[in-house]
C-alpha cells in the first residue's frame, strides 16, 4: 500500500522547512533506511529516511521549496498503485511517542477550517501563505494581502512579509515586480564568472545565512547598542585550568575548559544583575529568575547560538558536560531547534582566535551579550615593582533601551571580581 512521506516537525518552534536536496528520483527503488532527502530549518539540517521498501512514485516539492511541517512531500509504493488520493494533497500527521501510530489529515481541510484571531478580529487563514509567514505577519503587523508571493506555487513565504514591510512606507511596484522575478528564478550553483579581467564567484545564500543576516541587521537597526571593554587578571583562572588538566583521570576534570569556568562565573554573577538577564519586549522588560546561557558556536553552516538552560543551578562539571554535548550537536547540524531559542544572555568567545577586543552584537530579544577576548601579557606596578601578568579581555554589549551604563558597568566589575577569584565560586 502506498504511503505519503511526511516532512517531520523538528521542534515546536519550527513551522516550515526548506528542502535542500533530493537523494532519490521519481521511479527509483528505495529501501527502508535510505535517505530520501535533506532539509533545513533556519537553524539545523536533517535527513529524512524511507520508512518502508518500495518505489518513489511521486514528489510534490522541488529543492529550495519552503514547505510547511507535517506536509506530504512524496509518495512511496509499488508500481501501478493508484495514488490519486495522495497526489497533490498536503497531509498532516499527529506525532505520537509510538512511531507506528500516525494519523494523516489533508492540509487543505485543516487550512479551510483554521482561523487566526488578531486584535479581536477573526481572519480566515490564507492557504497560499506559509505558517511561518503568517506568524511573522502577525508579529510585525503586516497585511498578508500586501505581500507579493515568491514561494513555490505562488505561495507567500516569510521573506515576502519582510519585503512587504520594508516597502510599505514608500511602495515601488516596479521594484517589487523585479524582486518577485529574481526571487522566483532558480539560482545557479556557485561558479566562477568572468567579466574582462575581473573573475569572481557567486554563492547562493543558505537559509541559515539569510536568517543570520536578517537577525543581525534587525539587532543593530532596532536597538541602542553600546559596548564596554574591560579586562581581568587571569592568573588564577589559568592556574586552575592547569590543575584540572593535570588532575587524576578518575576525577573527570581534564576536559573542563576556560570557557566552562567563564560560564560558571557569568551564571553566578547574573543572579545579582537581573537587568541583564532579561528580554526587551517593546513595552516591557522580562527578567528571568534563572540563567539560560546562549553560547555562540562556529559551525560549518554558520553561527548558531544553542541555549544551556538553568546554568545558575548547575555545578562546573554539569556545565562542562552539557556545553560540550550541545555544542557538538550544533556543529554536526543535528541539534533540536528548540535548543536554539529562549536564551537570556549570550557568551561569544573569540579568544582562541587571538582577538584582543571586539563588539559582539546582541541576540534579540536579549538585552546583553559578553564577548570574551584572548589573553595578552600586560605590565603593572605593584608597590615599587613592575610586574607582568596575563590579562583576558571582556567586551560587554548591552541595549541602552533596557539597561543604563552604570548597571552594565557594575555587572562587568562584579564579573571581573568573580573571575579573578574563580576558585571561591567552586565552594559556594
Amino acid at each position: 500500500m502506498a504511503y505519503p512521506v511526511i516532512l517531520p516537525r523538528q521542534g515546536q518552534s519550527v513551522e516550515s522547512c526548506i528542502i535542500t536536496q533530493w537523494n532519490k528520483k521519481v521511479g527509483e527503488t528505495v529501501k527502508k533506511g535510505d535517505v530520501l532527502f535533506t532539509y533545513e530549518t533556519d537553524k539545523a539540517t536533517f535527513e529524512e529516511q524511507a520508512k518502508e521498501d518500495g518505489k518513489l512514485l511521486a514528489v510534490f516539492f522541488k529543492e529550495d521549496d519552503d514547505v510547511p511541517v507535517l506536509t506530504a512531500v512524496a509518495v512511496i509504493g509499488k508500481d501501478g498503485e493508484d495514488i490519486s488520493s495522495l497526489t497533490g494533497q498536503a497531509s498532516e500527521q499527529e506525532i505520537h511517542s509510538d512511531a507506528s501510530a500516525q494519523s494523516v489529515v489533508s492540509e487543505a481541510s485543516i487550512q479551510a477550517a483554521a482561523t487566526l484571531t488578531h486584535r479581536g478580529e477573526t481572519l480566515q487563514v490564507n492557504s497560499g501563505v506559509s505558517p511561518r509567514a503568517r506568524a511573522t505577519a502577525l508579529r510585525l503587523g503586516v497585511d498578508v494581502s500586501s505581500a507579493i508571493p515568491t514561494g513555490p506555487q505562488d505561495r507567500v513565504i516569510e521573506r515576502d512579509i519582510f519585503t512587504a514591510r520594508a516597502m510599505s512606507t514608500s511602495p515601488t511596484p516596479i521594484a517589487l515586480q523585479v524582486e518577485k522575478q529574481v526571487s522566483s528564478a532558480s539560482p545557479a550553483p556557485a561558479s566562477p564568472v568572468s567579466s574582462g579581467q575581473r573573475a569572481f564567484s557567486e554563492i547562493k545564500l543558505s537559509n541559515i545565512r539569510r536568517v543570520i543576516a536578517k537577525t543581525m541587521h534587525e539587532s543593530l537597526s532596532q536597538m541602542a547598542q553600546l559596548t564596554h571593554h574591560s579586562s581581568f587578571d587571569a592568573t588564577h583562572l589559568l592556574s586552575l585550568r592547569e590543575q584540572f588538566k593535570n588532575a587524576p583521570e578518575e576525577l573527570g576534570l581534564a576536559s573542563i575548559t576556560i570557557n566552562d569556568l567563564i560560564m560558571l562565573a557569568v551564571s553566578r554573577t547574573l543572579l545579582k544583575h537581573p537587568q541583564l538577564n532579561a528580554h526587551f519586549l517593546g513595552d516591557r522588560i522580562r527578567q528571568y529568575e534563572h540563567v539560560h546561557l546562549g553560547v555562540a558556536v562556529d559551525t560549518p553552516r554558520g553561527l548558531l547560538v544553542p541555549t544551556l538552560f538553568d546554568m545558575d543551578m548547575k555545578s562546573l562539571s554539569q556545565i562542562s558536560r552539557e556545553a560540550k554535548e550541545t555544542i557538538k550537536m550544533a556543529q554536526s547540524g543535528s541539534i533540536n531547534p528548540d535548543l536554539l531559542t529562549e536564551g537570556t544572555f549570550t557568551i561569544s568567545n573569540l579568544g582562541a582566535l587571538g582577538i584582543e577586543m571586539f563588539t559582539p552584537i546582541i541576540n534579540p530579544p536579549q538585552v546583553a551579550i559578553l564577548g570574551v577576548d584572548c589573553v595578552i601579557q600586560r605590565v603593572r606596578q605593584v608597590g615599587a615593582q613592575i610586574t607582568v601578568y596575563p590579562a583576558m579581555g571582556l567586551s560587554l554589549t548591552y541595549d541602552h533601551r533596557a539597561v543604563d551604563g552604570a548597571p552594565a558597568s557594575r555587572f562587568l566589575k562584579d564579573l571581573v571580581t568573580a573571575l579573578e577569584n574563580i576558585g571561591a565560586l567552586l565552594v559556594q
